[in-house]
């Protein structure tokens, strides 16, 4: 028997699966019109501050994709011209990935579609109730990474 605390728990995974699912339809959507795929945006948009290693894009951008998995998308990315590699002044086999201006380019094209759809379910949901979910959700994640011994926090 489970107590009542981890049926509530229980209650929402089924529903959070389903949002991570709306979530990347609707990242597929905004992301096609610009020529990316959800992958591509998500690896491309993780450069855009500066450049850094793909080690450090599969930890940033964490989702389960393996380091190898966001290495394929990069080496796509640059071979599609949205991405380069540099040289990495801390590590001489590591190399950084920085966006291309047709990167940014890329990226402008699809952020006027992505702020649409924030700002449309964002409003119909309302900011004050997303922020608690949120807070929720933050609470979630960190007592199961301690549950799991994870050092993720």
């Amino acid at each position: 028997m489970r107590t009542t605390a981890g049926d509530a728990l229980t209650s929402i995974v089924l529903p959070a699966f389903e949002l991570n699912g709306e979530f990347l339809a609707a990242a597929k959507d905004i992301a096609e019109p610009a020529g990316l795929t959800p992958a591509w945006w998500q690896v491309l948009g993780a450069t855009l501050d500066e450049p850094i290693p793909v080690a450090e894009i599969a930890r940033r951008v964490g989702l389960g994709l393996a380091r190898q998995s966001v290495q394929r998308t990069a080496d796509i990315l640059v071979e599609k011209g949205w991405a380069e590699y540099v040289e990495n002044p801390n590590h001489a086999r590591a190399k950084l990935v920085q966006p291309t201006p047709e990167g940014h380019n890329t990226l402008a094209k699809l952020r006027k579609n992505q702020h649409a759809y924030a700002d449309a379910v964002g409003n119909e949901v309302g900011e004050d109730e997303i922020y608690r979910v949120l807070e929720g959700m933050q609470k979630i994640i960190a007592a199961s990474r301690r549950y799991r011994g994870s050092s993720d926090e």
